[in-house]
């Protein structure tokens, strides 16, 4: 069974057709990436996979469960980390890892080793008590795939996972998706980093106005067009990625 089968989606906000006859599947243990433009529709694929948005037409099943009828069911099996953070500025780190945990029914005296272990995980054992808004920006984007790691989820959505941090930071998380892949979690993801494609995904997709222009391994791509992943969407789709 696919983790997910996504056949002819599409996504309409009036006029605009934001998502157009899309189709892929994902394989448990996969790393699949989304590269392309803002505005090229990966997002707006990532939320209605993560049940947040209903599709205009299509059908899309995440653990072979439809998204239009089963969104609790999917959630509950499924890690989101947005692009945005959005942590609890009043909250230390261990506290948004606890209160988190409620919204999986996870009584506070299971969430508290759960909280611990996951800290560790991400490397920050040592800021446990400490405020969100002492936090860098990379410590914020661990604590966040720490908290959508709380309900030892089997699909973990990332939506540009290491937007805005330095090299060093950016390569702390990549180690971290890595070992969730070794552990078997099945990772999908958006980014504008061809560097963190080719670190981390089996598989990309590559979209463009809403439609995917072709999918394969970033391997085979650089192969058969001879270029790196950004020579290769360039000369798919005439477009940079940065448009």
């Amino acid at each position: 069974m696919d983790i997910v089968s996504v056949k002819n989606l599409t996504k309409d906000y009036g006029v605009v057709k934001a998502v157009q006859d899309v189709s892929f599947s994902i394989a448990p243990g996969e790393c699949f990436g989304f590269l392309g433009p803002n505005g090229a529709g990966k997002t707006t694929v990532m939320k209605i996979i993560s049940c947040f948005l209903p599709p205009t037409n299509g059908t899309v099943a995440v653990f072979d469960l439809d998204v239009t009828k089963q969104p609790s069911a999917i959630k509950a099996r499924m890690g989101v980390m947005p692009q945005e953070d959005n942590l609890d500025p009043d909250l230390n780190v261990l506290e948004n890892l606890i209160v988190y945990s409620r919204y999986f029914d996870i009584l506070k005296k299971e969430s508290l080793p759960v909280a611990n272990e996951l800290l560790q995980f991400v490397e920050l054992q040592d800021k446990d008590r400490v405020n969100i808004k002492a936090l860098s920006g990379g410590m914020k984007r661990r604590l966040m795939l720490a908290r959508a790691l709380v309900n030892s989820p089997e699909l973990m959505i990332l939506d540009e996972p290491t937007t805005g941090l330095d090299p060093h930071s950016r390569r702390a998380v990549w180690d971290k998706l890595n070992q969730l892949k070794f552990k078997n979690t099945t990772l999908l993801l958006t980014t504008h980093y061809m560097e963190e494609a080719e670190q981390l995904c089996d598989r990309v997709a590559i979209m463009d106005q809403g439609k995917i222009v072709t999918i394969d391994s970033p391997g085979n791509l650089m192969s058969e067009h001879s270029g790196d992943l950004e020579e290769v969407y360039l000369k798919l789709t005439g477009r940079n990625l940065a448009d």
